[in-house]
């Protein structure tokens, strides 16, 4: 009996040492797993707050998040704003480079030379860059060489001007408003003049060196049955004071970005900037992933949604044509 009692007890510990072993074991594996998704660090650096880009930064965070990558799970996410200062910019940008992270996003093309002239190294996405060929940011937007890529805000300027001569059939003359210190903003003045021909638009440049000779340059449109808004930020920034003055004058705006609508403008064939936002975000998570920048074709909107501001349309008199009124998306300001 004593023995049997001795085999029992001695059976009991060791199913009591293997169940430990194993709880142990699988503890560490359970561990690893937890451990296993390495966190990423994306760097994020602004050029200035308006709308337009605040509603591209919280695009690129939420398509981060749809493709896996959520902040305190997976993801650390810095966030810088340059407030349209020039030298802060550069000090930002070599702060957020220091940080070492596995991806930087630029969003505006001010941000993103910022940041190209601190590293040729980590990836820097592209958000909200017009012309990303022509601000020497990469070789083509098919195969952009180096270590950027992302996505393009080219806006449909023939488009934006097919809307006005639809709108405005009796407008004549065309007054493009602009910044003079934006780079990003003056090919999109050469290519509104081309389409602008095409139209039978007369043009007037009308370029501002900062938001403060907004208010003067408005009022001395004289000859203007229009303001045409090219894809500025520094214009984006200052859209009240540019929608009370032309409004005092009664000269209606054809703007290139759907927020601009949004804040005053009649109309246009624009992009919706928080989905641009998300789509920076998806690519950004593809090369967090491995993809090689240098490779990944900069992406470019082929089509874009008609925004209308149906206030300023009835302001302006303006007759919508009936596939305006059945497929626009109409903004009540």
């Amino acid at each position: 009996m004593k023995n049997k009692g001795l085999i029992f007890s001695v059976a009991v510990i060791v199913v009591v040492l293997a169940g430990s072993l194993f709880a142990f074991e699988l503890g560490k594996r359970n561990s690893g797993n937890a451990q296993s998704e390495e966190t990423k660090k994306v760097s994020i650096l602004q050029y200035v707050s308006h709308p337009s880009l605040d509603d591209i930064r919280q695009g690129v965070e939420d398509g981060l998040a749809q493709s896996g990558y959520k902040e305190g799970e997976n993801l650390e996410l810095e966030f810088q704003n340059g407030q349209g200062d020039q030298s802060k910019l550069a000090t930002m940008s070599q702060q957020l480079v220091e940080g070492n992270p596995d991806a930087l996003v630029g969003i505006a093309t001010p941000a993103v030379q910022s940041l190209a002239n601190e590293t040729s190294d980590i990836p820097i996405m592209l958000g909200a860059i017009a012309d990303p060929v022509g601000s020497d940011l990469v070789d083509s937007m098919e195969r952009p060489g180096g270590n950027m890529t992302g996505v393009s805000n080219q806006v449909p300027i023939d488009q934006q001007l097919d809307l006005a001569k639809e709108l405005l059939p009796e407008a004549k003359t065309m007054g493009i408003l602009y910044s003079s210190s934006e780079d990003n903003a003056k090919p999109q003045v050469v290519e509104a003049e081309k389409e602008a021909k095409k139209q039978d638009f007369k043009t007037e440049r009308y370029a501002v060196p900062s938001s403060n000779e907004i208010q003067q340059t408005i009022q001395a449109m004289d000859n203007v049955d229009f303001i045409y808004i090219p894809n500025d930020n520094t214009m984006a920034n200052a859209m009240s004071t540019i929608v009370n003055e032309a409004d005092k004058k009664n000269i209606p705006i054809i703007p290139s970005v759907d927020i601009m609508v949004e804040e005053g403008g009649v109309a246009t064939v624009g992009i919706d900037q928080h989905e641009l936002g998300v789509k920076t975000g998806e690519m950004t998570a593809d090369i967090l992933n491995g993809d090689d920048p240098a490779k990944t074709p900069v992406y470019v909107y082929d089509e874009g949604e008609t925004y209308v501001n149906q206030k300023q349309v009835e302001k302006y008199n303006i007759d919508l044509p009936k596939n305006l009124e059945d497929e626009a998306e109409f903004i009540d300001r």
